[in-house]
């Protein structure tokens, strides 16, 4: 932490990364940080160090990060083992630790806590459901494709395509309303920044969670045919849910849902913009847009800082002693271009044929809401490509601003032109 950090008063520290910034910070979009390669090189798991000091262990191999991913000697609670949470001020720390901050964070919760919270979510994505998810998609795509059409040949890809399509989604499966949906897309922004200060981090946590609760307090006095009044009307759930629970679910979807997609959209648009021979494959077999996406997700893997994961026990793992709540990381982006797992894994091949990759974690805490991913991803790129003929930057490639301040990796904007009709 620099002077100029540790002066500042108190709260107004930065919020930071993770993980040490070099681990993360990207020159090139497709290149994995030199200092992340270091690491791995040493290899699979390999120890490293957190910015507090405390001691970590990367997983960048693929068969080590499912064994990590799988092991229930491991935990998810980064609210009792985090030790970025032992450089708070004691109250933040506390008030962090506190049941209305924990009620209903199920990615933060161990079995059989996790499992009640997981089993209520994946009933409300009945068969029903998903089949409208997927016509309602294609609608909304459609819809905004329409607006870009009809201003022109030129347009920032995040802020008119990117960022609106999952929003808009999000926003129908939670049941917010058409009018609140420009202050939901700038909450669900602001908690992602890294470069934020504590103070700032709070506001922006104790906004969306008011925001949030607006909304539990809407739906259990109007309940909708949306996702939140399933989960406060459920008939089968052995408890009712509480206000905290379900603020702290809808904060947890909203994340998931939205910018994750947004930023695969965005990227996946940037890096077929660079590499016209895949573009042309893309083109040439549009109905092979399924195996595509799925290299793009393990190519582009925007969860930036990884998953972690807490040792609940004194352990060893794939040959490495990790002392009882030390703090493992499975390094998304190196475990998806393992060497020993893909050929040529630095290179994107949308003809590669498709195979399991941790883009969506893997275990218990894989991504609940990754086939709704998948569909936006399919529909987004296809009808992009389809409906913009001669798709292309409209600025050099290293003036497109990349998201290194954020938790999920990406680019802020992204301005494209196409052939005028």
């Amino acid at each position: 932490m620099t002077t100029e950090v540790t002066e500042n008063p108190p709260g107004n520290e930065l919020l930071g990364s993770p993980l040490p910034r070099e681990f993360v910070q990207r020159d090139d979009p497709f290149t994995l940080p030199p200092a992340l390669v270091a690491v791995a090189a040493r290899g699979p798991i390999a120890k490293a160090q957190l910015p507090s000091g405390d001691p970590f262990w990367l997983v960048s191999g693929y068969e080590e990060a499912r064994a990590v991913l799988s092991d229930s000697r491991f935990s998810s609670d980064r609210f009792q083992y985090h030790p970025r949470f032992k450089q708070l001020p004691e109250g933040l720390r506390e008030r962090l630790r506190d049941d209305k901050a924990r009620a209903g964070s199920f990615i933060n919760m161990d079995p059989p806590e996790h499992s009640r919270y997981r089993k209520l979510l994946a009933g409300q994505f009945t068969v029903r459901r998903i089949r409208a998810i997927g016509t309602r998609i294609e609608e909304i795509v459609a819809e905004r494709l329409d607006a870009m059409l009809a201003k022109g040949n030129t347009a920032d890809l995040m802020a008119e395509f990117a960022f609106p399509v999952p929003s808009l989604m999000i926003c129908e499966l939670l049941g917010v309303r058409y009018a609140d949906r420009e202050e939901f897309q700038q909450r669900a922004a602001a908690l992602l920044q890294v470069d934020a200060s504590l103070k700032e981090a709070v506001a922006n946590a104790d906004a969306l969670r008011a925001f949030m609760q607006r909304l539990v307090t809407q739906k259990r006095e109007n309940p909708a045919d949306d996702i939140l009044s399933g989960l406060i009307h459920h008939p089968e759930a052995e408890q009712a849910l509480t206000d905290d629970e379900l603020v702290n679910i809808a904060n947890l979807l909203l994340i998931a849902g939205y910018d994750t997609t947004a930023s695969m959209l965005g990227l996946g648009i940037f890096v077929l913009l660079q590499r016209p021979d895949q573009l042309a494959a893309l083109r040439a077999n549009p109905a092979g847009i399924g195996d595509s996406v799925e290299e793009m997700l393990r190519y582009l893997s925007v969860i930036n800082p990884g998953l972690f994961r807490f040792a609940k026990e004194d352990l060893e793992i794939c040959g490495e002693h990790i002392p009882a709540g030390s703090s493992v990381v499975v390094s998304v982006v190196a475990t998806n271009r393992d060497e020993k797992r893909w050929e040529r894994p630095a290179e994107l091949d949308v003809t590669r044929v498709r195979g399991p990759h941790v883009a969506f974690g893997h275990g218990v805490h894989q991504c609940l809401g990754q086939q709704l991913a998948r569909m936006e991803l399919q529909v987004g790129y296809t009808e992009l490509l389809r409906r913009l003929p001669g798709l292309r930057l409209a600025v050099a490639p290293e003036e497109v601003p990349l998201r290194n301040d954020m938790l999920t990796y990406g680019v802020h904007a992204l301005p494209v032109a196409w052939d005028a009709h």
